[in-house]
């Protein structure tokens, strides 16, 4: 753990001098073919850096992070686009943890924030998933993926939501949500659109799918346009999941990730075109639709999204990592001595 932590902190600062080094270029190149010279190099770097780590939370995290989303923001900097551009310069401390982090300053007056007894539940929740582990050898398999759909949902709200709530602190802004309860979806537009890790699509639309959307705008009518932005969209977040997934358990790519973004993309695109051949006169109530909605969700979750995790042992590694940390701590004197075991053994 102490070598693994080691390569974080080299890894970090490798991430941090990189973006002082493209803040300072953004100023000295304002738009151009010298301005891509000098930022794209820093976006294959932090492609590579997540390799460096082989932790699942710390590698991870970073390849979600670095990886992903701080080099899809370093090319729309590139071409003077983005959260990372503005007119003037931001400064060099928001300009990092914008790079950084899965965040977004809100640019008008900001929703209501969910309430704390909200998070306090979900929680209790989350805790009373991780009891039910003690109990996997008993119960069906399905439960068991059912309870990690939950667990993913809920562990990457409260990391966000922890990662939203220390850079309001640092900075003192209002942030945008990561998360709009995805469980009230009722399409798989609203799911993947309007709810679910609002993150992603927020950086997935300007460098994926306008550029393409107005691409095929050239070739086809524009009533349609949309629907290659739809599957290039799906298309790159599948192949940015594989990556993350590779990160995590360094297995060879199956292309399930893939195939279920893809699934997903296609059938956001039937939903599409379903909706502008009916034009509003008919719509399934939300009572149905919403239901039918998340059923659809879980089922190609548990065909396609969670197989390639259990094949590299994501939950035993991620409580053995845990567990590790402790222990560490625990040499160090900052916890109690308590005997702790991992209920996926």
């Amino acid at each position: 753990m102490e070598g693994e932590l080691k390569k974080v902190i080299l890894v970090w600062s490798t991430v941090v001098a990189s973006l002082c080094y493209c803040h300072r270029a953004g100023k000295l190149f304002p738009s151009g073919t010298a301005r891509h010279f000098a930022i794209f190099p820093v976006v294959l770097l932090f492609l590579l850096l997540p390799l460096n780590l082989t932790s699942i939370h710390f590698g991870g995290t970073t390849s979600f992070f670095i990886a992903w989303l701080a080099s899809f923001k370093l090319i729309l900097f590139a071409f003077n686009q983005g959260p990372l551009s503005s007119d003037p310069s931001i400064p060099l401390s928001r300009f990092i943890l914008l790079a950084c982090f899965p965040i977004k300053f809100h640019q008008s007056h900001p929703k209501t924030h969910k309430s704390p007894l909200i998070y306090f539940a979900k929680i209790l929740i989350f805790a009373f998933i991780l009891r039910i582990y003690d109990y996997k050898q008993h119960l069906h398999p399905k439960i068991i993926l059912f309870c990690y759909c939950l667990h993913v949902y809920f562990m990457l709200e409260m990391l966000l939501a922890l990662v939203a709530a220390l850079t309001k602190a640092l900075v003192h802004v209002e942030l945008e949500q990561h998360f709009n309860e995805p469980y009230l979806a009722t399409s798989l537009q609203d799911f993947w659109g309007r709810r679910w890790n609002l993150m992603v699509p927020n950086i997935l639309q300007p460098t994926v799918y306008h550029p393409v959307t107005s691409i095929a705008a050239r070739f086809m009518d524009r009533k349609w346009a949309a629907i290659p932005g739809v599957l290039a969209t799906f298309l790159v977040s599948g192949l940015m999941h594989e990556l993350v997934l590779y990160n995590i358990g360094r297995l060879r790519p199956s292309g399930e990730m893939m195939c279920f973004f893809m699934v997903h993309g296609l059938s956001l695109t039937l939903e599409i075109v379903i909706k502008k051949i009916l034009r509003g006169k008919f719509s399934l109530p939300g009572i149905v639709s919403g239901p039918l909605t998340l059923a659809y969700i879980m089922y190609t979750s548990f065909l396609l999204f969670f197989p390639p995790f259990l094949r590299s042992k994501a939950d035993v590694k991620g409580c053995t990592e845990s567990l590790a940390f402790i222990e560490f701590i625990k040499n160090h004197r900052l916890v109690g001595p308590n005997d702790i075991s991992c209920p996926f053994h």
